[in-house]
């Protein structure tokens, strides 16, 4: 039998790498529509009847939870999603299924696993899936719809300096601590990489590299070394910045 899936994805690029990769790991599963909000996520459910949707859990209009309450029970629903370790724990604690962002081959292989036995079997797509999630989220700190860092304090001599977040060129790590590398210059905060990374809005910053963040706005170009992984130019600066062979993905179509 051909099951049939969706993507959905604000993000054009991971749409095109997940496919891609669904593609080469399970070639029979037909990808029958892509999406880029929640909408049309939901219009496609209703047009095209999926057996399987892989929805981001923060989209423009209708989320993916909100998408996940429509069409809950009608298809086994994979949520993407940029949280780190204490969604994931959560979700693994009530059996979700999801994909971390930036997402693996490997990790994508064992859901898939998943989704071929549950699909073999006669038990149906359980109806309270989304609800579920919603209460994990919804417990976990700065979760909220618009809940994301929007400030960073730093200590200057005897004063504290306020930067917005959007200033912010890219952040890297400094041992314990994080620079933040803005126009002005430079600022050190006791923060590190992997607790930005679950304070700032994923749709404007991106993680390149297990030591590095960018504001994607600050973006000029990207090209690729000799040695596969990505070189990233930005705006008005002269350095180059390193991108990993795991986030490579997110420039596929830039």
């Amino acid at each position: 039998m051909i099951f049939k899936a969706i993507i959905a994805d604000d993000e054009k690029e991971l749409r095109t790498y997940l496919k891609s990769i669904l593609s080469e790991i399970w070639p029979e599963l037909m990808i029958c529509g892509e999406a880029k909000n929640g909408k049309e996520a939901l219009e496609l459910v209703e047009s095209k009847r999926p057996q399987i949707a892989f929805l981001d859990i923060r989209m423009p209009g209708l989320s993916g939870m909100e998408v996940a309450k429509k069409i809950a029970g009608l298809c086994r629903i994979v949520f993407v999603t940029a949280f780190d370790q204490y969604a994931v724990e959560a979700f693994e604690k009530e059996a979700v299924d999801y994909l971390l962002k930036p997402v693996s081959k490997n990790r994508l292989i064992q859901t898939i696993q998943r989704l071929k036995n549950q699909l073999n079997s006669s038990i149906e797509p359980p109806a309270r899936l989304a609800e579920v999630v919603e209460q994990v989220l919804s417990k976990l700190p700065g979760r909220g719809g618009s809940d994301f860092l929007h400030w960073i304090k730093t200590q200057s001599k005897d004063s504290i300096r306020l930067i917005p977040v959007e200033e912010a060129d890219y952040f890297k790590a400094e041992d314990k601590y994080t620079l933040v590398i803005t126009k002005e210059g430079e600022s050190l905060i006791k923060k590190s990489i992997k607790e930005l990374a679950q304070e700032l809005d994923p749709g404007q910053f991106w993680q390149i590299h297990r030591g590095t963040i960018v504001n994607v706005s600050k973006i000029d170009k990207v090209s690729r070394s000799l040695t596969g992984r990505g070189i990233l130019k930005l705006k008005e600066r002269p350095e180059l910045l390193t991108v990993s062979r795991n986030y490579l993905h997110l420039f596929k179509q830039m």
